[in-house]
């Protein structure tokens, strides 16, 4: 490689990371199946929480004409970046239907939603169990009686290791790098890079976070309200790696990597 820097744009490095990382066509797609498996109709609002650019949340109103989103999130870099890239993408019908708030996932809302999200393991970021029950109680607080609160998570035997995992794609490259990992307190530290044009661009991201296990996560979220969570694992393809199809699961075999989902009702 020819040189290391940080000098990626704002737009470069979020469109990076949409790339490598986010997949919200799969998402939508999970939420309106289980949801409508569990509830047996439609969901038509959504609330992203840690909603960034709000990408999932802009796409979600143009699935259909009676969908409302909302994106809340502190940071407006990618906030900006979200109405600049995607915002914009909508018709003046869809925009009505969708909003940015500015704002923290604790304060309280003036509305409640079909479904709420917290993706890409966003709520990582509350280290402390009291902090996740006080959050995942505002979530419940924020959800319809029949409702439904979606999250994901990861875990595996090489998710608290220290190493640094790479991954090709088209003209660039993605680097998931744990940094470190704290086996007293579970916090852990996470960086993105990129290599782009022979040069790699160093914690592009970073993620200062605490591990939570699948089996705590269900018990706080009772703790918080939710009467019942339900976990789905994801299969396999001939490779050994994810196949993006989920399903229910109460046991399963651990393995180096894993991406899960968790649904919770109120």
């Amino acid at each position: 490689m020819s040189g290391r820097s940080n000098k990626l744009s704002v737009e470069e490095k979020h469109l990076l990371y949409e790339q490598a990382v986010q997949s919200v066509d799969a998402d939508i797609e999970f939420i309106e199946k289980e949801f409508k498996n569990l509830r047996k109709r439609d969901p038509r609002s959504l609330r992203e929480d840690f909603g960034g650019t709000g990408y999932l949340s802009c796409e979600w109103v143009k699935r259909h004409s009676d969908n409302n989103a909302w994106a809340i999130d502190l940071d407006p870099e990618p906030v900006n970046y979200g109405k600049n890239r995607h915002y914009k993408t909508l018709n003046e019908e869809q925009s009505q239907r969708m909003k940015y708030i500015m704002g923290n996932v604790l304060d309280n809302q003036n509305f409640k939603s079909d479904v709420i999200v917290a993706f890409n393991f966003s709520y990582f970021i509350f280290k402390k169990r009291a902090q996740l029950v006080e959050y995942f109680s505002k979530v419940r607080e924020g959800l319809k009686d029949d409702g439904l609160f979606f999250i994901d998570l990861f875990g595996g035997t090489e998710c608290c290791q220290e190493m640094e995992e790479e991954t090709d794609h088209v003209d660039f490259s993605y680097f998931w790098d744990c940094d470190d990992y704290n086996p007293i307190t579970g916090e852990v530290m996470y960086y993105i890079h990129f290599e782009k044009g022979g040069k790699k661009y160093e914690k592009v991201f970073t993620y200062d976070w605490r591990m939570w296990g699948l089996a705590e996560l269900r018990d706080i979220l009772q703790d918080a309200g939710f009467s019942e969570t339900i976990a789905y694992w994801e299969g396999d393809d001939d490779d050994g790696t994810g196949d993006g199809n989920f399903y229910q699961a109460d046991n399963e075999e651990n393995c180096e990597s894993w991406v899960t989902y968790i649904i919770a009702k109120p």
